[in-house]
């Protein structure tokens, strides 16, 4: 870490590449969250086009790059951590701390296979943690829907993935010869009298009666039938909207999250 980092006037960039956007975050050093912001996620960009783009988003957002002295990055794309360490350190002259194996979380991880586990799950358990106490189920609306489970333990017991609502349209069209590949919205009722509501309710609606299945099928596995039911990510309100599954809706738990890591391995040791 770069002497900048030891300032007491800290903000802090959080960064979290996901398989279709990429999520900015700045936080100040009282833990606020003062920017956030987003990009697509595209492997064929490369550390120029990320810095031209970060520093457009910088600029527009009036935002100083020599206010930020301290980084956190977490990825599902292997290849892009290079290049964002490459970005962070050219733009903001910091070192970013990179989530993964041996990075403290706050959290035991209980999963078979440690280094499979992608680090996007784990950041937002953090935060759910932090903000909303154990044990809880969490349920994470992104390019896939994940199914996340802490217990009254901190313990990361493991969980469910399965398709995201954008993708599994886009499939029906991509896979299908004649269904049209339609927006994503809640059509008034189940039995639909064309195509495009027809797909429309079958993904929508059965969704909602797949994570509301896996929940129960959770609390009866774990016993945790008092956990509360925490969703994140960009389609969480499309499944509210339907049915009140959720205790809390907090779209920023990712970002939160890495803040919260960076809280743990970085500011606490140097305080």
């Amino acid at each position: 870490m770069s002497d900048r980092q030891h300032s007491d006037k800290m903000m802090i960039i959080t960064i979290d590449i996901g398989n279709t956007n990429t999520k900015i975050g700045l936080f100040d050093n009282s833990g606020k969250l003062c920017n956030s912001f987003k990009m697509s996620t595209d492997v064929k960009r490369t550390s120029d086009e990320y810095v031209a783009l970060l520093l457009q988003l910088l600029t527009y957002n009036s935002i100083d790059v020599h206010s930020v002295n301290g980084a956190i990055l977490s990825s599902v794309i292997p290849q892009l951590d290079y290049t964002f360490t490459n970005v962070i350190q050219y733009v903001f002259g910091v070192k970013p701390l990179v989530v993964g194996v041996g990075v403290k979380t706050g959290l035991a991880i209980r999963y078979e296979f440690p280094r499979e586990l992608g680090s996007d799950r784990i950041i937002t358990c953090v935060a759910a943690a932090k903000q909303y106490g154990t044990p809880f189920i969490l349920v994470d609306f992104g390019t896939a829907t994940t199914f996340n489970v802490v217990n009254d333990k901190r313990e990361f017991l493991g969980g469910a993935i399965t398709l995201g609502l954008k993708a599994t349209i886009d499939s029906l069209s991509h896979c299908t010869a004649r269904l049209p590949s339609v927006e994503l919205e809640t059509p008034s009722k189940v039995t639909a009298q064309s195509t495009r509501k027809a797909i429309q309710s079958g993904v929508i609606y059965g969704a909602v009666g797949q994570v509301k299945y896996i929940i129960e099928r959770i609390k009866t596995e774990t016993g945790l039938n008092k956990a509360q039911i925490i969703a994140t990510g960009g389609m969480a309100n499309l499944i509210a909207d339907v049915e009140p599954l959720f205790d809390h809706i907090d779209r920023e738990l990712s970002l939160k999250g890495l803040y919260e890591i960076y809280r743990i391995n970085v500011v606490d040791k140097i305080a």
